[in-house]
């Protein structure tokens, strides 16, 4: 069996010069950057949001995304990348990222913040633009270039938001060439290439590409796989619990993989619950109707493209689901777990699984085996009162991020009311096979250099680290 790097495709000399030629702009581009200030930084890094905040930029953007890709709708897109662009720019507010960004005197420590350099960010389909631009806002924060592989049907995407920031670049007198693209069509041989070329690759998306940058001898970013359960306790408010997880899970028809894909649901409030989720537009399918949309949504064992990121009225005309053209999203109820159980597993459609536990202990067994299945080190979502609840999913469940009582998609990649980092690219950690386990944000973005100057004496005696030790056990 041929190995990662032996399967992955090797570029001819066309593509190796194409890219290199890209490379070798940006980093004449970042050399120039390089030297600017906090300030001057802190301006280009509003520039390139406003690019895509712009209220007739954001517009074009989303219509173009929704045209050029089929996934999600116009409505939520722009709400995306006005949200997402806002939040990471408060972020930004007042970071440090140039010079001196943090002093230790005690320790004799202080931190520069220097550039990686050139950056390559692999955007998916699902959100050509707002993902794109945390990435380019994210490196330009660090002072570097960037240059951005989009998939081939979010490529007219990446190129019209390039033509917003350039001329916000000219207007603050940078170099266009921080910011650039591959140009279409946009191959893999072309996205390996880059990946080998840059000083820093970072992967949102599939996890094909993901292995190919950690194969690619560039150090690499990757984030890992969602499939988002979400536990309703017996505390939980249900009716708010329930519109939490409405606009969780219709937001631009699912397309986040923070969108919940399973619900955990205790027995002692299972039929209200479902009650509450039915009263909020959720239509729970019969075993017949379930079966249907099975053999719709994985024909040959894959899921159906047709059915990812599309309307309910969609999904129900192709699985002939008829009664449900007006529902908001579909629920299915499972018992089973595992590739023989495709619903157990992540959709990226506005079609919800549903499970039934005893009691907390089996809802955290259900959720921990869907995770050895698929997603770990993702996230988790509860709805409660009980804060023991939260704090063992915390101790135990393999995820870096506990979503308490609020609407997993737009709490898990930060939001107004909590303090995670704004982000479309969660890291997974080595649950997920990832580098990194927090949300990605400008600190990734970043090297630092550490001065270490001399500071009184601390070292420890033999008896200050082993005396109680050896007490203990006699020694």
């Amino acid at each position: 069996m041929a190995t990662l790097a032996e399967a992955r495709p090797t570029a001819n000399a066309q593509t190796k010069e194409l890219v290199s030629g890209l490379v070798r702009r940006a980093r004449i581009a970042q050399q120039a950057y390089e030297r600017y200030d906090q300030e001057q930084v802190d301006e280009v890094v509003t520039a390139a949001g406003w690019a895509i905040v712009n209220p007739g930029h954001n517009e074009l953007l989303a219509d173009l995304a929704v045209a050029d890709t089929g996934l999600g709708n116009v409505g939520d897109k722009i709400i995306k990348n006005r949200r997402k662009t806002m939040g990471l720019l408060r972020d930004l507010k007042g970071a440090k990222s140039v010079g001196i960004i943090a002093e230790y005197p005690e320790r004799g420590i202080v931190e520069i913040a220097r550039p990686v350099g050139v950056v390559g960010a692999v955007v998916p389909s699902t959100n050509p633009g707002a993902t794109a631009a945390n990435n380019v806002i994210n490196a330009l924060k660090g002072r570097n270039a960037v240059i951005l592989s989009p998939s081939p049907k979010g490529s007219s995407t990446a190129t019209r938001l390039l033509e917003f920031i350039h001329a916000e670049l000219d207007r603050v007198g940078a170099p266009r060439d921080l910011v650039q693209q591959l140009p279409a069509p946009v191959t893999k041989e072309m996205t390996g290439e880059l990946m080998r070329q840059v000083d820093l690759v970072v992967v949102t998306g599939s996890q094909s590409n993901v292995r190919a940058a950690y194969s690619s001898g560039t150090p690499a970013i990757g984030v890992g796989a969602g499939n988002v359960a979400v536990i309703v306790d017996d505390s939980a408010e249900l009716a708010a619990a329930a519109d939490k997880i409405l606009r969780s899970k219709t937001f631009d028809n699912a397309t986040s993989c923070s969108s919940e894909n399973s619900l955990v649901i205790l027995d002692a409030v299972y039929g209200p619950m479902i009650d509450a989720l039915e009263k909020a537009g959720g239509a729970m399918l019969s075993v017949a109707e379930k079966a249907s949309l099975q053999r719709c949504m994985w024909p040959d064992g894959k899921l159906n493209p047709a059915i990812t990121a599309k309307s309910v009225a969609t999904i129900a005309s192709l699985a002939g689901l008829d009664r449900c053209r007006n529902a908001k999203f579909i629920m299915v109820e499972e018992t089973g777990i595992g590739k023989d159980y495709p619903f157990s597993g992540e959709k990226l459609s506005l079609v919800l699984t549903v499970y039934r536990a005893r009691d907390f202990a089996n809802a955290f067994d259900i959720v921990r085996e869907i995770y050895r299945y698929q997603g770990a080190g993702h996230s988790v979502g509860i709805h409660t009162q009980d804060d023991d609840h939260v704090l063992r999913l915390g101790l135990e469940l393999p995820v870096c991020r506990v979503i308490v009582n609020q609407a997993h998609c737009f709490a898990n990649g930060g939001n107004f009311d909590n303090g995670l980092p704004f982000s479309l690219s969660m890291g997974c950690g080595t649950w997920g096979g990832n580098s990194i386990s927090d949300n990605l944000n400008y600190r990734h973005f970043l090297n630092t250099t550490r001065i270490a100057r001399v500071i009184a004496k601390n070292e420890p005696t033999e008896d200050m680290l082993f005396g109680a030790y050896r007490a203990k056990h006699g020694i």
